[in-house]
């Protein structure tokens, strides 16, 4: 996800960008392992392995995803400091 704290948004919307931004941040890193739980959870209930695959598939991707939120939160990935 990019925040929209860039120069060219800042000029034309101010602080209330920033503010957005962030916002969206806190709520999409709150959903993201929800989302994974749940893909994991419904697991047992799908018979069809390449449709098990593809829950699999998509709870990993996420869990990545929750990673990077958390590293983009402590700067803890050169890319983030």
């Amino acid at each position: 996800m990019r925040l929209l704290a860039v120069p060219q948004a800042n000029t034309l919307y101010g602080n209330d960008c920033i503010k957005r931004s962030a916002g969206a941040y806190r709520e999409c890193s709150e959903r993201v392992p929800r989302t994974d739980r749940y893909l994991r959870s419904d697991l047992s209930k799908i018979d069809e392995p390449k449709a098990q695959a593809l829950f699999e598939t998509t709870a990993e991707v996420i869990s990545g995803l929750d990673t990077a939120f958390k590293h983009y939160e402590e700067k803890s990935e050169k890319a983030w400091k």
